[in-house]
């Protein structure tokens, strides 16, 4: 597990999250802990590493 920092795409906000690197492809919603608007998050790992990390808005 690695924590990634990554800006919220609603409220702007600095947020971060634990992010499982034994997985190489992740795609799910997960809610800001600070607007608590959802959030489409894809991430890919390589070699245990995030080499690609998207936070969308889903409204869009």
């Amino acid at each position: 597990m690695e924590e990634y920092f990554f800006q919220c795409p609603y409220c702007w906000e600095q947020i971060s999250m634990l992010v499982d690197t034994s997985q190489n492809h992740q795609n799910y919603i997960e809610d800001c802990e600070i607007c608590c608007n959802p959030i489409q998050v894809s991430i890919v790992v390589e070699n245990q590493e995030i080499i690609n990390f998207e936070a969308k808005n889903i409204e869009q």
